[in-house]
């Protein structure tokens, strides 16, 4: 965090240039090795299965490479495999554990097809029924460039989703098997979460990157926000600037810890991909936007409130410190201000983010 903290403000694009941008030749080394280990599990993994065996109709790539907003020295990747057998939320909840075992038991050969240089690290579910398999890839090239991947069989909610707003009846389908346990089917969103980012400027990305390595140095705090909270403020920030391509990243970074700051008030949404068209979900989002602060309502699932139940006041205490450091600090001597965030939005508008 020291070298962070040292940089001027002018100095902040040239710090995540060098410091947190992923090396490439790594990258494509873990590419190649997605491939095989997406090849694997599509074609392989299943096939001793009684039949008729499981049919995965797609693997999505989601997580930190998913989105393009990886980090150098570590970050994270999802796999969601959408199978056949799962004809609704309620099939994945019971039989996503013995499909976790048998990709755990299969995962362990499909290591061998893997370049030498590349080490796959499974690590044992620890729930009698997980709903992920982790695992880890190490490179020998690169003793400190690593990526954690969640391997988590979903329901395909969506189908042969196309890009656009999805049928209101997929959510309210969701509404009805949620019982009260927000975000839980949240991986069969996974395509939504990552286009969400992955269409986003390059350099809000880039903004994505600093905000999750300033979170990623700090110490252990108990019960932390989520760091997916933290991209959507980020996002949230860029579009209240006006969504500019190129912007100040002091500014942007300032303007995030800001938020963070103010969580109390906190309850943003987005209506790209649900909104208050259809009567029942209108009904369900204004019941999610009356809930005590903080609100953020993940885009791609609105029974997810990524804010919940976490210790922003925490955060909110090292955001504050971190608003103090030199890389802050104009040459006048004045402090960087965050940009002029509105705090109200009415609800109606479309694709909104919302501050009450």
């Amino acid at each position: 965090m020291d070298l962070l903290y040292r940089c001027g403000p002018k100095e902040l694009d040239n710090f995540i240039f060098q410091n947190l941008q992923p090396n490439e030749e790594f990258n494509e080394q873990v590419r190649k090795a997605i491939n095989i280990i997406c090849e694997f599990l599509k074609s392989t993994c299943f096939k001793d299965f009684t039949p008729p065996p499981p049919k995965v109709l797609k693997v999505v790539k989601g997580g930190s490479s998913g989105k393009g907003t990886a980090l150098k020295g570590g970050s994270d990747a999802d796999l969601v495999l959408f199978l056949n057998i799962f004809n609704g939320y309620e099939d994945q909840e019971r039989d996503r554990g013995f499909i976790i075992q048998e990709i755990e038991k299969r995962l362990k050969e499909c290591r061998e097809r893997i370049r030498s240089d590349i080490e796959v690290r499974i690590e044992k579910p620890k729930w009698d029924n997980p709903r992920v398999l982790s695992f880890q890839l190490r490179s020998g090239d690169f003793t400190e460039e690593y990526i954690d991947f969640d391997v988590l069989p979903a329901f395909d909610a969506l189908g042969h989703y196309r890009g656009g707003m999805p049928d209101p009846q997929v959510y309210i389908g969701l509404i009805d098997s949620s019982r009260g346990k927000g975000g839980q089917f949240s991986p069969c969103f996974t395509e939504l979460q990552r286009d969400f980012i992955r269409e986003r400027p390059t350099k809000l990305k880039s903004l994505i990157r600093l905000v999750k390595y300033w979170y990623k140095q700090l110490p252990e705090l108990r019960s932390k926000p989520p760091k997916y909270a933290l991209e959507l403020l980020a996002v949230y920030a860029w579009e209240k600037d006006g969504e500019k391509t190129s912007f100040n990243m002091v500014e942007g970074f300032r303007t995030v810890l800001w938020l963070i700051q103010q969580y109390k008030n906190l309850c943003i949404f987005w209506t790209k991909y649900y909104d208050f068209q259809n009567e029942t979900l209108k009904k369900y989002l204004h019941t999610q936007l009356q809930k005590p602060r903080p609100v953020i309502l993940d885009p791609a699932d609105p029974t997810g409130n990524v804010a919940e139940g976490k210790r922003w006041d925490l955060l909110a205490e090292k955001a504050a410190e971190c608003a103090t450091q030199e890389c802050f600090r104009k040459p006048d001597g004045s402090m960087v201000q965050p940009w002029n965030v509105p705090l109200q939005v009415p609800w109606e508008e479309p694709y909104s983010c919302t501050i009450l």
